[in-house]
Formats: C-alpha cells, sequence, structure tokens
C-alpha cells in the first residue's frame, strides 16, 4: 500500500513537471551592445546605466537582456552581434552606441531577421529605406527634423555663409549631406567643409581654414567633448561668429571641456535636455521626468539625452512585443518578424524626447515635437527663447 502511494505521488510529480516543461515560454532575448569603455564610453555608459530601469517581464513574458561591452571598436560591434545572434539567439538588438557601429552591424542583424533598435544619430541607420534596414529602428530623432529647427534659426537670424567641420565618419558625413540641401535652399551658402577624427586632439588645420574663409557662423557636426574642439580653437583665434551644434553635444563634458568658448552655442536637441524650460504642456515632458528621477535615485546624477534614447528603445519594445506574443513564440522566426512589424506599426507613442509614429518609410517616427533650440548660458544648457 506504501509503495503504491509513493508510486502514484511519484507519477504525479513527473506529469506536473512535464506538464510545466511543455507549458513554459522561453523568455523574450533582447541583445545589448553599448560602448563603455573606448573613445565614446561617455554615450556607452548612460546606456549601459538606463538598462538597469527596463522591465524584466513584458506582456507576461520574462525578458532576459543580454550585455556585451564593444569597446567603442566597430569591429568588435560585428563580432558581438555575430554572437548574439548564433549563440544567445537573440530576438531583438538594442543598441549599438556609435553611428559607425550601427552602420556595421545592419547587414547581420538583417540576413538574421532580427529588429535592431539603433540608439544613434545618424538617420543613415534608417535612410533610405532598403531591404536591410527594413529590420533597423532609431532610437533618436532623425538628423532632417533637427536640422530644420536649426536652419529655420539661421534664417531668422540672416546667416548667408556656413562654414561646416564634422567628424570624419557616418555622423559628420550623415550631417553635411542633410545640412547643405536645407542650407542651399535658403540660400545660404557652405563656404569651408572640413573634417577631423574623433580621435583628434587638435583641429588647429582646420580651424585655420575655417576662419580663413570668414563665415557668418560656423555649423559642428560632432559629439561631446569632441564636439568641443573647433569652437575652443575657433574662439581661441578670435572668431566672432555665432557656433552652431548637433545634439550630439548635448553632455556635461562639451560644457566642462568647451568652458568660455561653448557659451552661446545653439544647437537643436530632445526637449529633455533642459526639462525644467520644457512647459508642462509638452507631451514628452511627463516621461522625461519619470526616466530623470528614476535615474537620479538609482545613480545620484541626472541621465544625459543619450540615456534617454536607450530607456525610449526600451519604450518601444515595450509597446511592441505584447502584439508580437499574439503572433509567435519567443525564440522563432515567426516571434521576430511579428515584432518587427509590431514596432513599424507604433503610433502615438509618448517617450522621453518627443512622440513616435513609426511608418515603413520613416523607422525614426518622431516629428518636431522633439527637436527644440537650446543655448548654452552661465555653463547651463537653457532653452533658447528667441
Amino acid at each position: 500500500m506504501k509503495n503504491n502511494t509513493i508510486r502514484h505521488a511519484m507519477l504525479a510529480f513527473t506529469l506536473a513537471f512535464t506538464t510545466c516543461a511543455a507549458t513554459a515560454q522561453e523568455p523574450v532575448r533582447i541583445g545589448v551592445i553599448s560602448s563603455i569603455t573606448g573613445p565614446i564610453a561617455f554615450v556607452g555608459i548612460s546606456h549601459k546605466n538606463s538598462l538597469a530601469l527596463l522591465p524584466a517581464k513584458i506582456g507576461g513574458s520574462d525578458v532576459s537582456y543580454i550585455f556585451y561591452d564593444d569597446a567603442s571598436d566597430p569591429t568588435q560591434t560585428v563580432r558581438l552581434v555575430k554572437k548574439l545572434l548564433t549563440e544567445d539567439k537573440i530576438d531583438a538588438l538594442l543598441g549599438p552606441s556609435g553611428s559607425p557601429n550601427a552602420i556595421a552591424a545592419i547587414p547581420f542583424v538583417a540576413a538574421a531577421t532580427t529588429p535592431m533598435l539603433a540608439v544613434v544619430g545618424t538617420q543613415a541607420a534608417v535612410l533610405p529605406m532598403d531591404d536591410q534596414k527594413h529590420w533597423v529602428f532609431k532610437t533618436t530623432q532623425n538628423d532632417n527634423i533637427m536640422a530644420q529647427t536649426l536652419v529655420e534659426h539661421m534664417v531668422k537670424a540672416g546667416v548667408k555663409t556656413v562654414g561646416f567641420i564634422g567628424y570624419s565618419d557616418s555622423y559628420g558625413e550623415s550631417w553635411y549631406k542633410t545640412m547643405a540641401p536645407l542650407l542651399e535652399k535658403q540660400n545660404i551658402r557652405i563656404t569651408a567643409n572640413e573634417r577631423y577624427s574623433r580621435a583628434d586632439s587638435s583641429v588647429t588645420g582646420q580651424s585655420t581654414k575655417l576662419y580663413a574663409a570668414k563665415p557668418d557662423v560656423v555649423f559642428v557636426a560632432g559629439v561631446g567633448a569632441g564636439a568641443a574642439l573647433p569652437a575652443i580653437q575657433l574662439r581661441g583665434m578670435g572668431y566672432k561668429g555665432a557656433v552652431y551644434q548637433t545634439y550630439g553635444s548635448a553632455s556635461p563634458d562639451f560644457i566642462k571641456v568647451g568652458g568660455k568658448a561653448v557659451e552661446g552655442t545653439i544647437m537643436s536637441a530632445s526637449p529633455m535636455l533642459v526639462l525644467p524650460d520644457i512647459p508642462d504642456s509638452s507631451p514628452s515632458k511627463k516621461v522625461a521626468t519619470q526616466y530623470v528621477v528614476a535615474y537620479q535615485k538609482m545613480y545620484g546624477s541626472t541621465p544625459p539625452t543619450f540615456g534617454a534614447a536607450f530607456y525610449d528603445g526600451g519604450l518601444l519594445l515595450q509597446n511592441a512585443i505584447p502584439t508580437a506574443l499574439k503572433q509567435g513564440k519567443p525564440g522563432t522566426k515567426e516571434f521576430r518578424s511579428a515584432l518587427r512589424d509590431a514596432l513599424e506599426a507604433t503610433k502615438d507613442l509618448v517617450v522621453s524626447q518627443g512622440v513616435y509614429n513609426m511608418t515603413p518609410q520613416d523607422h525614426s517616427g518622431f516629428d518636431q515635437r522633439g527637436s527644440v533650440l537650446v543655448t548654452i548660458k552661465d555653463g547651463k544648457f537653457r532653452l533658447l527663447d528667441d
């Protein structure tokens, strides 16, 4: 009798275990590549920090985040992307941190039919749309949205000539290709076109040529502290014109390194950069405030807007994953395809930097609500009120 009871108990346990194993669902696996070391660590660290604010469960499914540091090296990015796709079997990629890194990853995520949420600036990650970029979404505003804001300000200021200096990579080239036609349309002439490397510690030669061209204003397409170099050297030469910057310079390091040379800088950036100056009626202010408060509570510091790009990527996934789960199980091609479709169908999703409305042609989805004019006054980013 006792033996029968034991056998029955063991059978019940076996059946229960088998049933659970049969019904258990694999977690959604999100690959994360950030540059927490190397030249763009000032961007990647905020991405890594923001990862801790993303949920461990979405739509009733567990979520596993698999993190790697690519050391700011596009070659390393490609190696890690291949590892995430083939070994870790990810359902989506969140990252990488740098524009060249993201461009290098695109062919591989597309071949694996796996969505990538690129947390980078360059619109070359999603434009022009093609079969590969069909699988890529960008969590920041496209260059043309931000550029239009800047050009409109130049027109109002009566600018007739611009000196351009930007990074000698996809970030600088994308900005030049965006700005040049917008300026030409307004009869504003580019009098100099210079490039420099992210690793450069001096741009004396390029700045000398810019100064000699005597432009009304100078436009810099750089990132973080590196974006301050042209301003420092131009001001040292006595250049008096306004200096415009991209949202890539929206970093405390830019102000710290640039000092007085970057006072009065004009840039377009997400409203989050000047959150206290943004009216409560702004659709993104509530979400941005929630992100900033959570980040400050965890790390004791205010996040740069770079971190917001990562956080908003997480919000995109939170919005899309529940829909994709209705079409397929995590770990399957059907799920990845459904997730891509759900991301592309995103409508009126308010995030910390603006509002997403994706379309098959626009995988960034921001409009002018994601762009404000910012200046630097007394060593702080402030909303430009003119």
